[in-house]
């Protein structure tokens, strides 16, 4: 059996965040492997054009190159449709019955998980780790709310201790379609593939 992080979502583009993310959830729950899962179909993301998967694929692939213990995969967008956490979690359990999960995110995706779809299956299919940050608009603080969702769904919910980047992919793309530089934020490899292939140039 083995241990194994997802790190999930568009990574339009990923950046040094999610990679600090993933080598923490590594490092401090000894997890012998980070599946990192650039989803097809984002449900969520419908107020804006995401960038295409050939792409956003090819942008994890190089970024995690340097760490043998990151895997880029394609189980999600393998898949027609929209791609939700639950039917993920379902598949990845059917598919690798000897592994355990883990689903790792930030703490701002905690206090939105009930509006997730079938928010029940992912709190009970898999662990979560929680990336410790407390947001002054916050409704309650972060270990009130995984109190409340372990004793609401029995949930197994574990705190990364972890500097999160104060930065997000939005914000990338908005730089990128500005002329702005961003090496301080994503490896020289996704920079590089984003000015070769235009990507973001667009506001």
């Amino acid at each position: 059996m083995a241990e194994i992080g997802i790190m999930g979502g568009t990574f339009d583009p990923i950046h040094n965040g999610h990679l600090l993310l993933g080598k923490q959830a590594y490092t401090e729950y000894a997890l012998d492997q980070i599946w990192f899962m650039p989803s097809g179909t984002p449900p969520h993301k419908k107020d804006h054009i995401v960038t295409g998967i050939t792409d956003r694929f090819e942008m994890v692939r190089l970024a995690i190159e340097p760490y043998p213990y990151f895997i880029c995969s394609d189980f999600e967008i393998k898949r027609p449709g929209n791609t939700y956490t639950a039917h993920t979690l379902k598949l990845l359990h059917k598919e690798y019955p000897e592994h355990r999960f883990y689903f790792i995110i930030g703490a701002d995706s905690l206090y939105q998980i009930e509006k997730w779809y079938h928010p029940a299956e992912v709190l009970t299919m898999t662990t979560l780790l929680v990336a410790y940050r407390e947001y002054e608009k916050a409704p309650c603080p972060l270990k009130e709310q995984i109190h409340y969702l372990t004793q609401q769904y029995k949930a197994d919910i574990r705190l990364l201790h972890c500097r999160e980047m104060d930065i997000s992919s939005e914000a990338l793309r908005n730089m990128g379609a500005k002329g702005k530089q961003l090496f301080r934020y994503v490896p020289e490899c996704v920079e590089l593939y984003i000015k070769a292939h235009g990507l973001y140039q667009k506001a």
